[in-house]
């Protein structure tokens, strides 16, 4: 192997920063991360031959120092001034109007928006190209030294000007300022991994990173996905600036420093707050979450004349969106009951404002949440609204409690019916099953008469909501003690109305027991496992007597299925539904497996269905399939006896082909029957 010279050394050093720029900036690489990676282990073997030619703008040196035992103070060459606020179009018209009169300039003054980045300001500070020193904003004159942290963030260009073929001038002294944050998606990407390697969890992407880029140990800054945004130059000696913010961002972005690409120039004030007003909407498109625009007056020279108000420059204004993110007491948690039966939990808030609407409620997605996050009433959580969303808890502000917060138990009964709540291990969610349970009343009658189930025309979602305000119907079982006089007093009601319905509850005592069954809504029992039920018990009874264990002998019946067929008929209030339909003359059998013909054509055969069958429809081939002693099952396996393939199949038929599964069609199952 050639030995490197210095020179040759310098020019790779110059080459993988270069790529280092077009990954992390322009995010647009040209070689692969196996060609990067080839070209950074020849840099690190080269200093290791040769450690005194190290110097700081190598990207190796990117890993940081040890960790310090605390930080350097660093005063500025500047003030790093914070800017005034403007709420609305009328606040910026009237900060407007205000520097306007202060000098007449800025009638025909042009303007700059670029967004409001919700991280961390940093000052970073430039000697003859290379990167020196890198502060926080402090109190504004004096600044902590985070160094070692900020060359970890591959964004920031460890020499410039990057391109080796730019021929700008670099003063030999320039201190830039940028707003270090992390992304939304990388922020959504930690968070992930670290709740799955079962570690905490952070709140927002502000605080993550203004925490990472204090870390006394930059190996730790390293471990977080920080980036930046440059948009202006504090100081600079030894050479020629812009003096305009437009052209700044252009000769920033030469440089080879990450600048915002929705900044824009406009000629009038207006056009720049119509422009900052379309990104209230539409900041959910940024990558980076921002709480508003600022707008700058372009002529920096201007900017500069106007002088200050306190420590407020005039020659811009922040343009704040309403806000996403607020903090507010967690006065209660209460639980809601939705039409599933799935028990969910709210947040009961001290009223505060998001986005422009005043928020007392917010959800807490599920009680796992709540306990993941240790989230207590009389906590000071973190609350976040964004677009139409419905608001949500994001956690809760430890360092803002008191000790007296209570912890939340999940409740052990339905807070609609006071019945027993379910829940099975490795689920998240909590029910009610109770068939009578107000909470979920339309929709259990929804599910029972729908064509899947006991299949009863005439009676929609309306009907349904109908029946149930008029006291007519509390649970499915009243729906058969209908008369004609009582849906006569309905409005939208005749007579012809009125007997339609009542025969279809009629030919619905008739439907077979797999039916009844589906239809009871039994959490985990579809179409399918009832159909199963069906033919291994015979009838309701003998089923509301089956144990646990008698249960899991029928394929496809887990434990924690059968523990919920079990729990469903052990409760008083649905025995009390059952007893109702018996006595309504629903009451159907099922033929018992153990007594079936064992000589049926498809007995012991198990079949899957897909695509448009040419006469049958989906119902009818399980009809068809069952009746002839067939099973039918929603998903193949190895245990799948054919695939019946019908018009339009979906990737049922490409799995059967890997299963060796046999395929047939409508004929092909007519055939097998005989």
């Amino acid at each position: 192997m050639t030995e490197k010279t210095l020179s040759d050394y310098q020019e790779l050093k110059a080459l993988v920063n270069f790529h280092n720029y077009r990954y992390h900036v322009l995010d647009a690489p040209i070689i692969s991360d196996l060609e990067y990676d080839r070209l950074l282990n020849e840099l690190k073997r080269i200093e290791a031959g040769h450690p005194d030619w190290v110097t700081s703008d190598s990207p190796t040196q990117r890993a940081g120092a040890k960790p310090a035992d605390r930080f350097e103070k660093i005063r500025h060459p500047r003030s790093i001034l914070s800017l005034a606020n403007a709420f609305g179009r009328d606040d910026a018209r009237s900060w407007f109007e205000r520097v306007k009169k202060i000098d007449d300039r800025v009638e025909k003054a042009k303007f700059v928006v670029e967004p409001k980045i919700d991280g961390l300001s940093v000052v970073l500070h430039y000697r003859n190209g290379l990167f020196v020193q890198g502060a926080t904003r402090g109190d504004g004159e004096i600044g902590e030294d985070i160094t070692s942290n900020l060359r970890t963030i591959r964004a920031i260009p460890l020499h410039i000007p990057v391109t080796q073929s730019s021929n700008l001038p670099v003063p030999s002294y320039l201190v830039v300022r940028g707003e270090a944050f992390i992304p939304n998606k990388e922020f959504e990407e930690l968070n992930r991994m670290l709740e799955e390697a079962g570690e905490k969890t952070y709140l927002n992407p502000r605080n993550t990173a203004a925490g990472s880029l204090r870390q006394l140990d930059p190996q730790l800054t390293a471990s977080r996905p920080l980036t930046l945004l440059v948009y202006q130059i504090v100081h600079s000696e030894g050479g020629t600036i812009p003096t305009s913010q437009w052209e700044v961002l252009e000769y920033l972005k030469a440089l080879g420093f990450p600048v915002t690409d929705v900044a824009k120039r406009f000629d009038n004030l207006d056009s720049a707050i119509a422009y900052t007003e379309t990104w209230n909407k539409g900041r959910e498109k940024l990558a980076y979450e921002a709480d508003g625009m600022v707008i700058k007056i372009d002529d920096l020279t201007l900017a500069a004349d106007l002088g200050f108000t306190g420590k407020d420059p005039r020659g811009a204004i922040a343009f704040k969106f309403p806000a996403h993110e607020v903090t507010t007491t967690l006065r209660d948690i209460g639980v809601a009951v939705g039409r599933t039966g799935v028990l969910t939990p709210y947040a009961m808030l001290e009223p505060v404002e998001i986005g422009g609407v005043v928020v007392e409620r917010a959800t807490l997605h599920n009680f796992d949440f709540i306990a993941e996050k240790d989230i207590r009433v009389g906590d000071r959580v973190l609350v976040k609204r964004a677009g139409e969303v419905i608001p949500y808890v994001i956690g809760p502000v430890v360092d803002a409690r008191s000790g007296n917060e209570q912890t939340f138990k999940p409740p052990t009964k339905c807070p609609a019916c006071g019945q027993a709540v379910e829940h099975f291990e490795g689920e998240v969610a909590w029910y009610c099953v109770n068939a009578a349970c107000p909470a979920q009343l339309v929709r259990n009658i929804e599910h029972f008469v729908s064509r899947g189930a006991m299949n009863i025309t005439g009676l929609g979602i309306k009907i349904v909501e109908q029946l149930i305000a008029t006291g007519l119907v509390r649970d499915v079982a009243d729906l058969f003690t209908l008369n004609k006089d009582q849906l006569l007093e309905l409005e939208g009601f005749a007579v012809k109305k009125a007997e339609n319905l009542l025969g279809a509850l009629n030919q619905a005592k008739a439907q077979d027991l797999n039916r009844l069954i589906a239809a009871l809504g039994i959490h985990g029992v579809g179409e399918v496992m009832a159909g199963d039920l069906s033919r291994n018990f015979g009838d309701l009874s003998t089923l509301s007597k089956a144990s646990a264990e008698e249960l899991q002998q029928i394929e496809g019946v887990g434990p924690n299925i059968a523990e919920s067929i079990v729990d469903w008929f052990s409760r008083p209030g649905n025995q009390n539904v059952l007893k109702k339909l018996k006595a309504a003359g629903v009451d159907p059998k099922g033929q018992s497996s153990v007594t079936s013909n064992q000589s049926a054509a498809l007995n012991g055969l198990t079949f899957v269905v897909t695509g448009t069958l040419p006469t049958l429809t989906r119902d009818g081939v399980k009809e068809l399939i069952e009746s002839n002693g067939g099973k039918v099952t929603d998903s193949i396996s190895k245990k799948t006896s054919y695939l019946v393939l019908g018009e339009n199949p979906g990737s049922k038929a490409e799995k059967a082909k890997s299963l060796d599964v046999r395929i047939i069609d409508e004929d092909g199952l007519r055939a097998l029957i005989g």
